[in-house]
């Protein structure tokens, strides 16, 4: 393509008064003709075109290159954020987990504190039992003995008054003891009772 002086000169004095040049294939098709100044300002133009577009590719292949690892990264962090969040799961699930175990054994452990109580509880009843139990066998057991002598006493024609009098001694003091061993163990019953 050829173009006229005047756009020529306008070319070359953009060129070096503002630094301005052509670039792209503008340049491919421009005919320098015989225009000596014109095919300098051309070559230079290409020069400058080819250098520019070298630096373009290699700012275009930085970018690529950048944008390569920035969706590298981008995936990596994905990946982290949903590791991260299975994590977070399954820590909150082991400490469901762990509240529901703790809870358990909270129940456990009172369930073993009544079965505990509970035991206790028979065998002091149990022992209550046996000691009364052999508090009336004594009594009776004494009772029994000392009416029995007595009556032989009457019987054989002996003197009963001293024998009578221990009789009912004997009976007043029984009773006395039978109440107070009694008393003592209702009193230990009570005092073990948490309350």
């Amino acid at each position: 393509m050829k173009v006229t002086q005047e756009v020529k000169d306008l070319l070359i004095h953009l060129a070096k008064n503002k630094k301005i040049y052509l670039e792209g294939n503008i340049l491919k098709i421009l005919d320098a003709e015989e225009d000596e100044d014109f095919r300098k300002y051309l070559d230079m133009c290409k020069e400058r075109d080819k250098t520019a577009r070298k630096k373009r590719l290699q700012v275009t292949k930085q970018v690529q290159n950048q944008n390569k690892e920035l969706v590298n990264k981008q995936e990596e962090n994905d990946a982290l954020m949903v590791d991260l969040q299975d994590a977070l799961e399954e820590a909150k699930n082991a400490t469901w987990e762990a509240e529901k175990l703790k809870e358990e054994a909270e129940k456990g452990k009172e369930q073993a504190l009544e079965d505990l109580e509970l035991i206790q509880k028979r065998s002091q009843f149990e022992l209550i039992g046996m000691i009364v139990r052999i508090a009336l066998i004594v009594i009776c057991g004494v009772g029994l003995v000392t009416t029995v002598m007595y009556v032989i006493a009457m019987m054989t024609g002996q003197d009963t008054q001293i024998i009578g009098s221990t009789w009912s001694n004997m009976f007043g003091i029984l009773l006395t003891n039978a109440f107070s061993i009694v008393g003592t163990i209702m009193g230990v019953k009570y005092a073990s009772e948490k309350e």
